[in-house]
């Protein structure tokens, strides 16, 4: 993969709050984007170092190119410490204890290609969701909005590498119900 500058790695990880195939927005009103929440697990010494390095090189490019020449004494990046608290206090959910944790984004008009282990197009959208794994192309890049600075992370395509377990407690109706005999008919 191309990186001209630095802040463009592939990530891989368990894939949440999937929202790859259409924009949503948590917020009504709010722009509608393509994200998804990726979990790297801890153990992925490798991976963080390439996402340290690339928000590194975005920090840089934050103070040549968007921060007047001036580094904020504490530049907020987008990676979280799933062992810990969120931005708004609350623990974590269970599936991120062990892992970094963080959210990637792209506007409505840039939506990532998402494929699978032969880099076919998926067409079929239930095989993308909260649970499977896959590599994920993030630019990491430096902001300046409404006065904040800081790091946000660019969701780029997506590389299904297998199945995981649903982590939107989601059943399968096999799961839910046994088959039904016309005997069965006759209690209604």
């Amino acid at each position: 993969m191309e990186n001209l500058n630095g802040t463009r790695v592939t990530v891989r990880g368990r894939l949440s709050y999937v929202h790859v195939f259409k924009p949503y927005a948590s917020v009504p009103g709010a722009e509608e984007k393509y994200s998804t929440t990726i979990l790297v697990p801890k153990t992925d010494v490798e991976t963080k170092q390439k996402i340290d390095a690339a928000i590194k090189a975005a920090t840089e490019l934050g103070v040549s190119e968007k921060w007047n020449g001036v580094k904020p004494p504490t530049v907020p990046n987008p990676i979280w410490d799933g062992d810990g608290v969120k931005q708004n206090g609350e623990q974590f959910g269970p599936e991120c204890k062990g892992h970094w944790v963080f959210t990637a984004s792209a506007k409505a008009d840039y939506p990532p290609q998402v494929v699978d282990r032969r880099v076919q197009p998926i067409l079929d959208q239930s095989e993308i969701y909260s649970g499977c794994y896959a590599n994920v192309a993030v630019n990491f890049f430096p902001y300046l909005f409404a006065g904040k600075k800081g790091i946000g992370a660019g969701l780029g395509n997506i590389q299904k590498i297998k199945d995981g377990e649903s982590l939107a407690g989601g059943r399968t109706a096999e799961q839910d119900f046994d088959v039904v005999d016309d005997e069965d008919e006759a209690l209604y």
